[in-house]
């Protein structure tokens, strides 16, 4: 199976609607997932999400892009966007699965300067050894209880935890000093991905993202058909969604603030604009999460 074979989308695994969550952040065990798949990840990938399945213990069967191979704990899998991916865990596999957002991939990588653009670009198999896997393994142990909890500077203490994880990974990767390799639709996915970040508050038609990428706007929604299984206006929707969700949740401004913060004329197209996103009113939605 090549990079441009249809190959199943999800946010999560077996979960292929939209990232519903206001974090940008998941953390879940292993156990918890494969369980319900008979300990057994199909062939799927992510198109804005990134991965890092970290196993203290056990065994587990792997395959990332051409790559597949037997893995015994300790070890950290990294899984960027559009990486294809499957898994078979023994039963007693000790581990989690740490899920980033494309939003919180971009502010890791601006977070870790000049060299952090190469961080989650490319498949990568950690093996640490001795001291290095014992500060890994309270690392993860340390974001997944923060995650867990609400403690008061959760998302703080969340933030510090990544960045030290993203630089260790960072430091990883310059010691290997290999590069990342995508297919010419996986490159311009990613260049998409990366335009809507800057530019999906300014609400871009279709034709203008395209044209900044140098292909017609009829390419560049089959290229979303084909490798995310959404259209191109579906996701700049989504990340429309997933900031109003945020800002709702994570700050007291106004539904009519919001709405001009994310750039839409007035309070009730952004209201409308909602509802038909998620089901309810941004006012419901806000008071549903208190």
């Amino acid at each position: 199976m090549t990079a441009e074979s249809p190959v199943p989308v999800f946010k999560l695994y077996g979960e292929a609607e939209s990232w519903s969550r206001p974090d940008l952040l998941h953390c879940e065990t292993i156990e918890s997932r494969s369980r319900l798949h008979a300990w057994s990840i199909a062939t799927h990938r992510h198109a804005d999400l990134a991965q890092l399945l970290y196993v203290r213990s056990g065994r587990a069967r792997a395959r990332m892009e051409d790559w597949q191979g037997e893995l015994r704990g300790p070890f950290l899998l990294v899984l960027p966007p559009l990486c294809i991916h499957s898994f078979a865990f023994e039963p007693d596999i000790d581990g989690e699965v740490i899920t980033l957002a494309l939003p919180l991939l971009k502010l890791l990588r601006q977070r870790c300067g000049s060299g952090g653009q190469g961080l989650f670009q490319r498949p990568e198999r950690l093996l640490p050894q001795g001291v290095e896997a014992g500060w890994l393994r309270q690392l993860v142990g340390r974001l997944v209880q923060e995650y867990e909890g609400r403690a008061t500077g959760r998302e703080i203490a969340l933030q510090g935890l990544l960045d030290n994880l993203a630089v260790w990974l960072l430091r990883q990767r310059l010691r290997e000093g290999s590069a990342a390799v995508s297919s010419r639709g996986e490159s311009l996915l990613e260049r998409f991905l990366a335009l809507v970040e800057v530019h999906f508050r300014e609400h871009w038609p279709v034709a203008r993202y395209a044209s900044e990428l140098g292909i017609t706007a009829v390419y560049l929604n089959a290229l979303c058909q084909r490798l995310v299984g959404s259209n191109t206006l579906t996701i700049v929707h989504q990340r429309l969604l997933l900031e109003a969700r945020r800002l709702l949740l994570y700050s007291a401004s106004s539904v009519a603030e919001i709405a001009d913060v994310l750039g839409f004329v007035d309070a009730a197209y952004f209201a409308r604009f909602f509802r038909r996103g998620t089901g309810c009113s941004p006012s419901e939605y806000r008071r549903s999460a208190l």
